[in-house]
């Protein structure tokens, strides 16, 4: 999910210190199934055997190129290290490795293909996420000239008493809500803020280093582009947070957060002609992004102050 490989799911911190110890609902519940299938498919310990060797001497070999590139990249050590390494274990794994690929039409086959259909839909994602990126901002535009050029339209733009917030993952574009808000309904309101959420591998951020605020250059217009941190450990409460950065002076305006409309710019992704995916991997992404979970509960917006405002993009 942080690599950007996978859509947002439900899952759970299980550990104080560690952010690797998770559990996943969904993802729990699909191995279950797979597991029961898998077992009554082979039918005996025996017969699992082939896939076993297949899987266990697979995962010997990337461990230790995961741990050597670790070793290099992150650790820095030698590169006369690093190569006695590899002589060392890979010697020894890959000889272990071609001697179960005897075992591939005997039940060996059942984890190349799993891990197949797994690559394919990580990169299936990864990829369409990239497009869609690309195709968002083309649509959304930089918040600044948005903002600049709010005056200077076609039809007059009523300021409305109140507050809106809109969550945004990139703070120097313009969220598709507030553009379509201004648009089709010819309103901002009195106090925006555009919220952006950044997750850091920390178990938990302090209040005090929580808030980046940001007045784009006018302090007199009352919008506010703030950005949030969270460790892996805290509640991403967005209410609580924007009540935060009113109590520590970082919002433009006076500010009702408890009659707060918050506005979600929810995309719907048509596959369109575009090069750059075939279609089949196409539609994966769609069946895919279906499974993502609801930013409503997991941003713990209220239900009845949020608004969601739709926009077509191509894939």
């Amino acid at each position: 999910m942080q690599l950007g490989f996978l859509p947002r799911v439900k899952f759970r911190q299980t550990s104080e210190r560690e952010i690797g110890q998770i559990y996943a609902p969904a993802i729990n519940r699909g191995l279950f199934v797979a597991v029961v299938v898998l077992v009554l498919g082979f039918g005996s310990s025996v017969a699992l055997a082939s896939a076993y060797g297949v899987a266990v001497t697979g995962t010997f070999i990337l461990n230790t190129i995961l741990f050597l590139a670790v070793a290099r990249l992150l650790w820095h050590r030698p590169r006369r290290l690093i190569a006695l390494g590899a002589i060392v274990f890979l010697s020894i794994e890959v000889t272990f490795f071609p001697a179960n690929l005897t075992k591939i039409f005997h039940g060996g086959w059942l984890p190349l293909v799993i891990a197949s259909i797994v690559f394919v839909a990580l990169v299936t994602w990864r990829k369409g996420r990239d497009i869609v990126t690309v195709n968002r901002s083309h649509e959304e535009g930089p918040l600044g000239d948005f903002i600049r050029h709010l005056d200077a339209r076609d039809f007059p733009v009523v300021r409305v008493p109140g507050t809106a917030v809109f969550l945004h993952a990139n703070p120097r574009m313009t969220p598709l809500a507030m553009r379509a808000n201004v648009e089709h309904n010819h309103v901002v309101h009195q106090n925006v803020v555009i919220l952006s959420i950044k997750n850091e591998r920390v178990p938990h951020i302090a209040d005090s280093d929580r808030l980046v605020s940001d007045n784009l250059g006018d302090p007199e217009d009352r919008i506010t582009c703030l950005t949030a941190r969270f460790g892996f450990q805290d509640d991403t409460d967005v209410p609580a947070t924007l009540r935060l950065a009113d109590r520590l002076g970082l919002l433009e305006g006076r500010c009702d957060f408890d009659k707060a409309t918050y506005f979600l710019s929810q995309i719907t992704i048509v596959p369109g002609d575009a090069h750059g995916m075939s279609r089949w991997r196409k539609h994966l992404f769609l069946t895919t992004s279906h499974n993502a979970a609801s930013p409503v509960e997991y941003f713990r917006l209220p239900d009845n102050r949020t608004i969601t405002i739709g926009e077509r993009i191509q894939l």
